[in-house]
């Protein structure tokens, strides 16, 4: 299911701010993009994640921003430079890379450090982390609410869906009472156009008739696709995550109605069958976007 939320606050003047979005996927993952020097709320974040959500594809993103007047100078790691310089002359007197730029290695990881972080107090950076924790956690609350407003609307599409496939079934009912008298009839008529002086024997006549309709008979695909059209209503109704379930369900009635136009012996029938499959179709497209 898509979302997008925000949550943002300030912190002893230290404005943070929280930005998560998801999309659609079979499994649950989440991409965090965190300041360096906060490495620590990965744990913590993903923990407070996966206890909201089961599906759904995440990214979360934390950011700063404070009175340009007031930040502190950057802090640069000049012993880490000097060491990252010494580990690649071997390379550079190799001739084997190329000799490196200023922009280039501030930009490697920990190099540029966060005054916001390095500067604070061991009990500062604790209450930091549990305001920025509160934050996240506030973030997917929001996230969980926008994704849940979007599940009302998919619960209402798959209803019509629902209702829709259960008045197709019932069609293809009607139509497929039929069928055993409408089988009999088309062979009396072949045969007696083959072989109109024939005298036709009636309990033969039964016999392959009956034979022809049981071959064609789709009274035990219909019932299966009532039984999962019930089901689908009924998952709509829980208030735990149904997506894996709906995508199951939605398989097994792609099967009963491919098997159901593979057996129709009747036009009409056919044409309900591949309304069926559109209908199917829907809900498995709908299914996919369901926690």
């Amino acid at each position: 299911m898509t979302g997008f939320a925000r949550a943002e606050g300030e912190h002893d003047g230290l404005r943070w701010i929280w930005e998560v979005k998801s999309v659609n996927g079979r499994g649950f993952d989440l991409k965090l993009r965190l300041p360096s020097g906060y490495d620590g709320l990965e744990q913590p974040a993903r923990a407070a994640a996966a206890q909201v959500f089961k599906r759904g594809s995440l990214q979360a993103t934390l950011s700063f921003a404070r009175d340009p007047l007031a930040a502190p100078p950057p802090r640069i790691d000049f012993a880490l430079i000097e060491q990252l310089l010494a580990a690649g002359d071997a390379y550079l007197a190799a001739k084997r890379v190329r000799k490196p730029t200023w922009d280039g290695v501030l930009a490697l990881r920990g190099v540029m450090q966060s005054e916001d972080a390095a500067e604070l107090t061991a009990e500062a950076r604790v209450a930091l982390d549990a305001a920025l924790n509160g934050g996240f956690a506030l973030a997917l609350q929001r996230l969980s609410e926008a994704r849940q407003a979007e599940g009302r609307m998919l619960a209402a599409a798959l209803s019509d869906l629902a209702g829709k496939l259960e008045a197709q079934i019932g069609d293809a009912r009607g139509i497929a009472a039929g069928i055993p008298n409408a089988v009999r009839a088309r062979i009396v008529q072949r045969l007696e156009g083959l072989a109109p002086d024939v005298k036709l024997d009636a309990a033969r006549l039964a016999q392959e008739a009956a034979l022809a309709a049981t071959k064609a008979d789709v009274q035990a695909e219909l019932a299966r696709l009532a039984a999962h059209a019930g089901e689908l209503r009924v998952l709509l109704t829980k208030p735990e995550p149904a997506g894996r379930r709906l995508e199951f369900l939605s398989q097994e009635l792609t099967r009963e109605a491919n098997t159901l136009c593979s057996k129709s012996a009747d036009l009409e029938l056919t044409r309900i069958g591949l309304d069926m499959k559109v209908t199917v179709d829907q809900i498995r497209e709908q299914a996919a976007n369901v926690e």
